[in-house]
């Protein structure tokens, strides 16, 4: 059972906390937490040990579940690490480019297991029709949220874009050669509306869209390929799978096909609906992270996979201080 602790209480601490007491692979050393209020609120409901400082909880665990600002992530990680502490570290993985570089070599050197919470992955919607996602030619997302003034320090593609980013770059497996990207600061100083396109190295061109400023929350991605297209909705959890083969002889009457032309034969239309088994995402993630830890294999979503998202969010955040509007 690997002994774990948790830096940050806040709202997506307390979950998290909540989830590792549910784990049998873990067993919660405590928590840490820099507001005193916070913290003993916390150890009193949740009944987890509240720790005086980060530094005896790190030394008191075997792992260590990052869950505090984005600005602290770097720090908090670079001393578990040098601790030789495995880390699951929130996404997005660190504050800049520089810092989740250095971690990249800090778990290296130290030769410790990092996963970055790049909760999507775990969605049961894009699980369940991950199989079927083979070379998509083209990728179409949207992630639509209502305004909500937490986040807006930060451009939308860091707030909300960098979830898809992460999906993409996980599908695709090939090399950026070209991003262009335009947006429109509404309320905020940053972008909240963007639209990136990404053209890849093996012909894959993905087109994402992010708003904070929508009248309805949206979260969809459609992957577009040979034979096939495949819907996910990450945020009713459901997707779709339209696919199509050849047809030998004469079609069946009552099946959807259509005609490719003279010489070119006709193809059926069929749909799948995936079944979705519903589930905790971040339970889901933090289990995964135990299970690569203890048979010592990759973890689902590396310090490189949060180190590629987050180097793509600042190229795309880049070309958006070009485009967008400073007045």
């Amino acid at each position: 059972m690997l002994k774990i602790g948790v830096l940050g209480a806040g709202h997506l601490g307390k979950i998290h906390i909540k989830c590792i007491k549910e784990l049998p692979q873990y067993s919660l050393i405590g928590f840490f937490d820099p507001d005193h209020h916070t913290a003993t609120d916390t150890a009193q409901r949740l009944g987890v040990k509240k720790f005086a400082n980060m530094d005896d909880l790190i030394d008191a665990v075997d792992v260590i579940d990052i869950v505090t600002p984005t600005l602290s992530h770097y720090q908090c990680a670079s001393i578990a690490i040098k601790k030789s502490k495995h880390v699951f570290i929130e996404k997005p993985i660190t504050n800049t480019i520089e810092e989740a570089k250095s971690l990249m070599s800090l778990s290296r050197e130290a030769d410790v297991k990092v996963q970055v919470g790049h909760v999507e992955r775990f969605n049961p919607a894009f699980t369940s029709a991950k199989k079927d996602i083979k070379n998509p030619m083209f990728i179409e997302t949207h992630r639509l949220a209502q305004f909500n003034p937490r986040g807006t320090d930060v451009s939308v593609v860091l707030d909300l874009m960098i979830h898809d980013l992460d999906i993409v770059l996980s599908v695709v497996g090939s090399n950026i050669k070209r991003i262009s990207a335009s947006g429109v600061a509404i309320v905020s100083e940053e972008p909240d509306i963007a639209n990136a396109r990404l053209e890849f190295d093996n012909g894959c061109v993905a087109n994402l869209t992010a708003s904070r400023f929508s009248l309805k929350n949206m979260r969809k991605s459609r992957f577009f390929q040979r034979n096939a297209y495949v819907s996910v909705d990450f945020l009713n959890k459901t997707s779709e799978i339209v696919k199509m083969r050849d047809i030998e002889g004469e079609p069946d009457p009552f099946s959807m096909s259509i005609d490719l032309g003279e010489d070119k034969g006709k193809k059926e239309i069929f749909f799948e609906k995936p079944t979705i088994e519903q589930n905790n995402a971040i339970k889901d993630e933090l289990e995964s992270f135990a299970n690569a830890i203890n048979s010592n294999t990759s973890p689902p979503v590396t310090v490189e996979d949060g180190y590629n998202a987050l180097d793509v969010a600042y190229k795309i955040a880049a070309k958006l201080k070009m485009s967008t509007p400073t007045s």
